[in-house]
């Protein structure tokens, strides 16, 4: 049994990867702001599974170093982030903020806790610069950002690669994923949140961009991926940055992640309306994850259409959400 330290437990990965450390024998610790007020790590009373939980923003440094050799975790994953591209616009600073400086921050406090042997980065596919044609990205594409929130993430990653690529750093990797999904999200401006609140109200589903193409994945298969780069991050000295998507021929464009929704959903399936855009988005995002396939061993297990219901299961009953979710998390790790 080891113990994790995960920052941001308090967000929608970092609940689902509690519930998987947890599920897995592990001791959980968490660093975080205060959950939103309709989050999954309320609803599916995600507290009672901390060794300790503590609210502490990673901007603070000598709050966050004094946090780790506290807590004094095994493993560190850091998850903290203002992971919103539409916040990202209506709060630049915080955003950079938060992204950049506190990953700065949590990477100086895990260098100055004896206890930690491995940490994992995580930042996104939106790190990659873009290149304006219908092909997945690998890790040695060039990395940009087009709107606060992917600029920030990608400044965080270069820093990441230079603070964990010199000699007296702890040892640690980094992993860009992309649109997971899975139950207990309710953030806005996401397609199955959307869906989600769709069908509650009883009104159309709002598309922004039906022809967009992402790399949905459902949120187990990606931490089931970090969870892998980091234990060979400790056993077997990899470092560097780790794609982490489905496989190639599995991306799917919005249109058809609704028809594929909409079907399993049947009559209790929402209208769609097509809406204005608000943001600037690129038509083609994927992710080429084969080193990650190759080097690691590592798959999905979980399709779009079994991602797909796992992730609409919320809306047959919604109190029931705590038990869903622990169940979800059994039914994977037997597959």
């Amino acid at each position: 049994m080891s113990h994790f330290l995960i920052t941001g437990h308090t967000g929608f990965k970092g609940s689902w990867l509690t519930l998987l450390l947890r599920a897995r024998g592990h001791q959980v610790s968490g660093i975080a702001l205060d959950p939103r007020e309709r989050s999954l790590f309320n609803e599916g009373h995600v507290s009672q599974e901390f060794l300790h939980d503590l609210r502490v923003d990673i901007r603070d440094r000598p709050a966050l170093v004094e946090a780790l050799e506290d807590v004094s975790p095994d493993f560190v994953i850091h998850l903290a982030a203002q992971a919103l591209v539409g916040e990202g616009f209506s709060k630049p600073l915080e955003t950079y903020e938060t992204n950049v400086l506190g990953t700065l921050n949590v990477l100086h406090a895990v260098d100055n806790t004896d206890s930690v042997v491995a940490q994992l980065v995580v930042t996104t596919d939106k790190v990659y610069r873009s290149k304006g044609t219908r092909s997945p990205y690998t890790e040695h594409d060039a990395l940009g950002g087009g709107d606060p929130y992917s600029a920030s993430k990608a400044m965080a990653d270069i820093l990441a690669q230079q603070w964990l690529a010199k000699a007296d750093s702890k040892p640690g990797a980094i992993a860009r994923a992309g649109n997971v999904i899975g139950a207990g999200d309710h953030s806005a401006n996401r397609l199955v949140p959307d869906l989600h609140r769709a069908v509650r109200a009883g009104t159309p589903l709002d598309i922004r961009f039906p022809e967009a193409v992402r790399p949905w994945q459902h949120v187990l298969d990606c931490l089931n991926a970090y969870l892998i780069i980091l234990q060979n991050v400790h056993e077997n000295g990899v470092g560097g940055a780790w794609n982490v998507g489905p496989t190639v021929g599995q991306f799917f464009s919005v249109e058809t992640v609704v028809a594929r929704a909409t079907s399993i959903l049947g009559i209790n399936a929402p209208a769609a309306r097509m809406v204005r855009n608000p943001f600037e988005e690129d038509a083609y995002l994927a992710l080429d994850s084969s080193k990650i396939a190759v080097d690691l061993g590592w798959s999905d297990r979980l399709g779009l259409h079994a991602s797909l219901e796992w992730s609409l299961a919320e809306l047959v009953d919604s109190s029931h959400l705590s038990a869903l979710v622990r169940n979800q998390v059994r039914l994977f790790e037997q597959i």
